[in-house]
Parts: C-alpha cells; structure tokens; sequence
C-alpha cells in the first residue's frame, strides 16, 4: 500500500504564508469517515460504543469531532477528565481506565458519573473511602480490568507479554472484586482487558473478545453479577511501513460477532453491550508532522536536518519506531540519497530516519511524516528549551483551521516563580 500525503505541495506552500513549520495536521475527512466505518462494523452490536483514548491525541476540536460521530472519551487522568467534559462528554460518556489512581482523579471521575474501571483489586477500598469523604454514593456500575498473564498469542506468534504488564487484576482477584463488589450494591458490571498493543492482524480482537466472552459467562455462573458490557480497550494498529497490509474493521466486526454468537448468546447473555477504546487506529493515518529541510551535512553520512526534533514526535527516537517520510514534490522515481533525517536536540536518537532511502532532497523543502496523528503531538515535551508545535485542522470543506498555537517562549517561563529573576523574552530584530 503507497503512502500518499492527504495535503498537497500546493496547500503546504500556502499554509506557510500564516503557519511556519513544524506542525501537526490532521485530516477532518479521514478522521469522519473512518469513525463511520468502525461504528458500522459493530453495527450488529447494539450497545456498541467507542470511547477514544485521549491521550492519543488529547485535543478538544478533534475529540469534538468524535463526539459527533457517537464517540465517547477513554480518560485515564484528571486533566483528560476536563477535557472529556469540556467537548460534553459526561456519564456514561466517560470511560476511566487509570492505574496508580491519585484519589482526586478518583473524586473528579465519581463527580462526573464517568463509568470507573478499577485496575486493581484494592482499588474498591480506596475507591469507597474517597466516595465517603466527598458524599457521593458509590458508584452501581463498575468495570474491571483483567490481566490473565502469561503471553499472548496468536498461533505461532507471541504478541505481547501481558504477564510483564503494571495492569490489571488476575483470574482469582476478578473473581474476588465481583462478589464484593456486589455485596457492596454494584448492579451493572463490565469487563475490560488490554493484551497487545498496535496489532497489525485482523485475528486480534476476535481472540481477545473469546477470552473476554468467556471469563464474562464464568464470572456470571460463579458470581451471579450482571454483566452488561465488555471492553474490547484498543491495540488495533495502523501499517506504518508501505507494503504493509492493514487491518480490514469490517472483518475483525465480522469475527467478534462469530465469537459473541457462539459463546454468549448461548450462555443466555447476547444483551451484552460491547465498547472499544481506539486511538492509534482512530487517529494516526489522519495526522502528519510537517517540517522543512533546513540544513544539510556531509560526514561519515549524508545528515538532513530539519525544523522539526523528537519534541515534536518521540516514537522514532524512544522506540525506534518507523515513520514513514514523504518529500514534497519529488519524483519517487527521480535521483535518491540514503539520508539521516535528524532534529536539533543534543541527543544522538533524534533521528526520524536513519539510512533512508529518500529522493534528492534541497534546502527549503517541505518533508511530510507520516501516521503522526495518535502519539504525536501528545507525546511533546520541552527538552532543550523546545516548545512545542501548532495543531492545524485540515477541514471538509479544504480550509485549514488552527487548533492549538504554538508555544512561544513566554509559555516556556509562565511557571517559573524564580524570586529576584527577570527573565526577559527576547525577539529578533
């Protein structure tokens, strides 16, 4: 699959005229369309509901833009709590999945009336406790998250190494939580578990959903709670790498209902509602950082530098993820370079690419990364000094819209309370 920029050379130029680079850009259209086709391929559940997880992209117009597609808000702090308020999701609209709970993000989430899902067994206590000291009811829906250890795997492949995971409760702890938890007036109860991150395999959900579907009918059989809904969470990937086959949301709909049909609709359970927590699949396509060649640097290697660094996308310098890289206007087939794509930082893992095969590339040029529109700009930070960039909305209708300036360097002291200094922002003349 070829990885084609939804912004044009043409439209970048003028989007220079107002906004410099770096920035991150994200595509209205893409960002609707895709929302409809998830929401289509649970469409047989009724129930069904996707909570985006906010910290994927933690941006009030983008989350807006899901709310109108039915999308509610997976928040695991305070702050995306607000957030989540701030666009109207409120209630049941909320999803709160955290772990290490500070008891004022417990406190927010009870006043909001956000659906909890505790993480650990000892959360109910401390979850009780702080309902009691700020006099509201404990809540009559709770979720629970689920660890079951070991590996996860699909065949012959280990995906992930859940067992080595901070989250969640095991087999014998989520058993325990039901029962006290309903001894405590709980009346509506879900089930959530995260087994595997950014899978790229439409077998993903469906063997996460059975595993679900079946500890759902043994939790009821052991416990009598009700269960009413089953949070598949999110780890459906997107294909960063051209040639990389993509997951079809049609079929993976299509094999989790397979597995809902046979496991509990059988067991007397086919009212289950079931929710996702999407963000990397709802999101990073429909995202490009946008930077300009600034410098170019002969060496042992040919380096270009750009406007852009690891403050502005992290993944290729914590990860050693891979992001794919388009050179505005050059001919895919025309004269190439193996380049080093680096930033500014004084560190040696500041590299968007390393021994990349790339069109020629001049000073000036526009350069698009891809797939940055889930674990982008949210992953931010100011090492160095750096702020971070402008959000920019590309809209329906093909106008571009900002969605968060710049910050500048008086954002950078605005938290500082340094007695006797005055720290002074300089301009350039």
């Amino acid at each position: 699959m070829e990885k084609k920029p939804f912004v044009t050379l043409a439209q970048l130029r003028e989007i220079d005229q107002t906004y410099p680079t770096p920035y991150h850009i994200y595509d209205e259209k893409g960002i609707r369309e895709n929302a409809r086709r998830l929401k289509a391929a649970f469409a047989w559940n009724p129930g069904f509901k996707e909570y985006f997880a906010v910290k994927a992209t933690p941006n009030p117009y983008l989350m807006r833009i899901l709310r109108e597609e039915g999308c509610g808000s997976d928040c695991s702090s305070y702050t995306e709590l607000l957030l989540a308020k701030a666009v109207g999701n409120v209630g049941s609209d909320i999803m709160f999945s955290s772990n290490a709970t500070p008891p004022e993000e417990y406190a927010l989430a009870l006043k909001l009336g956000a659906i909890i899902n505790l993480d650990d067994i000892t959360h109910i206590a401390f979850l009780k406790d702080i309902a009691d000291k700020q006099g509201y009811a404990f809540p009559d829906t709770i979720c629970c998250r689920y660890n079951p250890g070991g590996y996860f795997e699909l065949g012959t492949d280990i995906m992930d190494n859940p067992g080595d995971a901070k989250y969640g409760m095991t087999h014998e702890q989520i058993i325990k939580a039901f029962v006290t938890l309903k001894e405590m007036g709980v009346k509506h109860f879900g089930i959530h578990s995260f087994l595997a991150s950014n899978t790229v395999t439409n077998d993903y959900y469906p063997e996460l959903a059975r595993q679900l579907f079946e500890l759902a009918v043994e939790l009821k059989e052991k416990t009598g709670a009700s269960i009413e809904f089953i949070n598949l969470s999110g780890g459906v990937g997107i294909p960063y790498r051209p040639g990389q086959e993509p997951n079809d949301i049609a079929v993976i709909g299509e094999g989790v209902r397979r597995q809902y049909e046979k496991i509990l609709v059988p067991a007397g359970m086919g009212s289950i509602s079931l929710f996702t927590e999407l963000g990397r699949f709802m999101l990073a396509p429909y995202g490009h950082l946008v930077t300009k060649a600034i410098h170019r640097k002969e060496t042992y290697k040919h380096y270009i530098g750009v406007d852009a660094c690891a403050c502005n996308l992290m993944r290729p310098a914590m990860y050693g993820a891979y992001h794919h890289i388009t050179v505005m206007g050059k001919d895919l087939n025309g004269p190439s370079t193996i380049y080093d794509i680096t930033g500014s930082l004084c560190e040696n893992n500041d590299k968007f690419a390393i021994d990349r095969e790339l069109p020629l590339i001049d000073i000036g040029d526009f350069l698009v990364i891809h797939d940055t529109g889930a674990h982008g700009f949210s992953m931010g930070y100011n090492y160095n000094g750096k702020l971070r960039s402008a959000e920019l909305l590309l809209c329906e209708d093909g106008s571009v819209k900002l969605i968060r300036r710049a910050e500048t360097p008086a954002d950078y002291f605005a938290t500082f309370d340094f007695e006797g200094a005055d720290i002074q922002v300089e301009t350039a003349d």
